[in-house]
């Protein structure tokens, strides 16, 4: 019997513990949920601290929550481009799934948010994910899922027990490789930027999958594309008038990808551009200090370059790429 046959048309994982966040918390409080399921004993309040020393800070990547469940021991496939098949697949097999989507609130607007898949049904149309913060019991319809779901590339996170490697291999199939995968993500983004030229996730995350096969220059292309597409301003309520492009005015607090295209090409003051907007209204966003110093340094400003890495650093103290880039610019002033 197939896979897809043997697959029950309904399936919720008992075991995960829910947990509220905190203030800006989404990351380190989803991520303890899906370790709970495990047996994993840590909560946000352990997690957090070591993911985001600065407590406001707006955003954990996807990296940054990788690299902490496999210092604990677990083993984390990290991948983009999923489809609901496949997150079926996975929670059929017994792995919840963490995804990046995202997410409107009246009182604060359109953000990115965490989200640990524990179910699915199809009769209903929708997965049960545990929300921090919306609660145990959320559940999300398909179709309207997957919409907030393209706007971070389809983004998953699956996090196992070593034991359970060779199983989760068997579910993922080719998309264990991680070229693998970029080459679907590059498929997926080409059809649908094909058939849905209008949309700018779709063009988006493109740009963010040919800068991942190391194609900079159609990267800042595909970004370009996007930038020029006003999205669905249901996701971007309480918009900014003078927001610099139209994208969600929120999007590059998550989503770094076109200030690395547009520095890869030489395009220095657009990355200053947007990193500006960003700061101006955030003061402690530390990739934006990061791109902004690098942009500046390659226009000659080593002093506007130094307060960058600095502010990165002050605000992440283990950001290896600023501390190196600070490092390099002292090495050459002493020149």
């Amino acid at each position: 019997m197939s896979l897809a046959l043997a697959q029950p048309g309904s399936v919720f994982l008992s075991g995960a513990r829910h947990e509220y966040q905190r203030y800006n918390n989404c990351g380190p409080a989803t991520l303890g949920m899906a370790l709970s399921y495990w047996g994993g004993s840590l909560t946000q309040y352990q997690i957090a601290p070591v993911l985001k020393p600065n407590k406001n800070d707006k955003n954990v990547s996807p990296e940054e929550m990788v690299a902490f469940a496999r210092k604990q021991g677990f083993g984390v496939h990290a991948g983009v481009a999923g489809d609901l098949g496949l997150l079926k697949r996975l929670l059929a097999g017994g792995f919840p799934v963490i995804i990046e989507t995202w997410f409107v609130t009246p009182d604060h607007g359109g953000m990115g948010h965490y989200r640990l898949l524990v179910g699915y049904n199809d009769r209903l149309g929708h997965f049960n994910a545990f929300d921090s913060y919306y609660g145990p019991k959320v559940t999300l319809r398909y179709g309207e899922m997957d919409a907030l779901w393209q706007v971070f590339n389809r983004t998953y996170l699956v996090v196992y027990p070593p034991s359970r490697k060779a199983q989760l291999a068997t579910l993922l199939g080719s998309r264990m490789n991680g070229p693998t995968e970029l080459r679907l993500a590059l498929e997926l983004a080409r059809r649908e930027t094909q058939a849905s030229p209008h949309n700018a996730f779709a063009w988006f995350n493109l740009g963010s999958t040919l800068l991942r096969l190391g194609n900079a220059e159609e990267a800042a292309r595909a970004y370009d594309r996007s930038r020029q597409i006003a999205p669905n301003r249901t996701l971007d309520p309480r918009r900014p008038a003078n927001a610099v492009s139209h994208w969600p005015w929120r999007m590059l607090w998550y989503q770094f990808g076109p200030y690395e295209a547009y520095f890869k090409t030489g395009r220095y003051q657009e990355v200053i551009t947007l990193a500006n907007d960003v700061l101006g209204r955030i003061n402690d966003h530390e990739e934006s200090y990061y791109w902004r110093g690098l942009a500046r340094k390659a226009l000659g400003n080593l002093e506007g370059a130094r307060a960058d890495f600095q502010a990165a650093l002050r605000y992440k103290p283990g950001y290896l790429e600023a501390a190196t880039a600070l490092q390099n610019l002292r090495a050459q002033g002493n020149r």
